[in-house]
């Protein structure tokens, strides 16, 4: 049970460390995966709606990262 535990600074710092271009590949691939949620979600196949509000939120994070950099 000595499992360890990272603490959320640690996670933020890992994020920030991110490159532009980094930055860029990751909001691609989070806009593909949004999109994939929004067609699953109108097929009746989305278990766990909660995920479009965590998906969306990221890619506003990860936009704001790209202009902060501006």
């Amino acid at each position: 049970m000595a499992e360890k535990k990272v603490s959320k600074t640690a996670k933020t710092a890992e994020k920030e460390a991110l490159t532009k271009e980094a930055l860029e590949s990751k909001l691609v691939d989070l806009k593909k995966e949004q999109m994939n949620q929004r067609f699953q979600l109108a097929a009746g196949q989305l278990p766990k709606t909660h995920v479009l509000r965590k998906t969306r939120r990221e890619i506003a994070r990860v936009k704001t990262k790209l202009n902060a950099a501006k």
